[in-house]
């Protein structure tokens, strides 16, 4: 089996690729390399999956270069495509919100066709499976109201950033692209992953668990945001590695659908940094910083669907969780910038 990962030197698609390729598989790894944060993590990965042996092939190909993308596909004639690669951060839109475009909506567009084409000519792709995010709920959780669970039914037209917009857009995409093709030589299925709030090893340095982790290394204050009074589902990333796997084997009947993986946990935001700093023996000092208008109140997976689809889910405590992030994260300290 060739499973063909789209940024495989991002933090997810790493790990996926990881896993993979200690079970066997054949894993065809593309990714731009852009310096979005510093490269010498994304290569640093890039080398730890070469290391796994003869099994991997990387190329550098852009998403927003669909020729390239097309006769890639078409050669190497996966019969997975987990397609993880995109321009991440809610606040990195504030500023350059084309970068969003090219990668997250067209580069999600050529992945469709490309599957299609692969799909056309080689008759070998049985499952599509592409990362969407939590994000695309919005406001659907408020301060002072009893917030419950979000359940992929939920109303998602709220989004608070251009980030969960474009997610929002590759899921409406792909919904219409595998009604429209259903039964044709170029169908195939597709799953949606909304990822919540993923952590762990090998993480992107400009998530919380890095910065808070490095501040806390150099003695430096923390920017919190809210007094702490935000609530992410942090979900480790082993977690989401075991569900995508399971996933990879439950293609949807009806064509499409889309599933969120979470810890089920909420957790407050200040508690998130205690937890932390237990855990890398440090005492974090705080800075309080506003509310930005691209975050969201609270994130709280409802994983029933996903349960129901793999007879399993994510729920790795928060402490344990951390400790392996933190293990990883003092070796690497000052090695990359954040």
């Amino acid at each position: 089996m060739t499973i063909f990962i789209t940024g495989v030197a991002g933090f997810i698609g790493f790990s996926l690729a990881k896993r993979l390729l200690g079970e066997g598989k054949q894993v065809v790894g593309i990714d731009n390399l852009n310096d979005y944060y510093d490269p010498t993590l994304k290569q640093a990965r890039l080398d730890e999956l070469a290391k796994l042996g003869g099994n991997f092939a990387f190329h550098k190909t852009d998403l927003a270069d669909a020729s390239s993308l097309t006769a890639l596909m078409l050669s190497t004639k996966p019969s997975v495509v987990l397609h993880v690669g995109a321009q991440a951060s809610v606040r990195y839109g504030l500023t350059n919100q084309v970068a969003y475009l090219n990668s997250n909506l067209i580069g999600h567009f050529n992945i469709l066709a490309a599957c299609k084409a692969l799909q056309e000519q080689e008759g070998c792709l049985a499952h599509l499976l592409y990362a969407s995010s939590s994000s695309v709920y919005g406001g659907n959780a408020k301060p002072g109201e009893d917030t419950k669970a979000f359940c992929e039914t939920d109303n998602v037209m709220e989004p608070q950033s251009l980030y969960a917009a474009t997610k929002l857009a590759d899921e409406a995409m792909t919904e219409a692209w595998c009604h429209q093709f259903k039964g044709s030589k170029g169908w195939f299925p597709a799953s949606g992953l909304r990822f919540f709030t993923v952590y762990g090893p090998w993480g992107r340095p400009d998530m919380s668990p890095v910065l808070f982790a490095s501040a806390m290394l150099d003695g430096r204050a923390i920017p919190l945001f809210n007094g702490g009074d935000l609530w992410r589902d942090f979900t480790y990333i082993d977690d989401i590695v075991e569900a995508v796997v399971r996933l990879m084997d439950t293609p949807p009947a009806r064509g499409h659908e889309v599933y969120n993986l979470g810890n089920q946990n909420p957790v407050r935001m200040d508690e998130f940094v205690q937890v932390l700093g237990n855990v890398l023996g440090k005492q974090p000092l705080v800075d309080a910083k506003p509310w930005p208008p691209t975050e969201v109140y609270k994130t709280f997976a409802d994983t029933r669907k996903l349960h129901a689809a793999i007879g399993w889910a994510p729920a790795t405590p928060l402490q344990d969780g951390l400790q392996r992030f933190a293990d990883w994260y003092v070796a690497w300290h000052g090695k990359f910038k954040v």
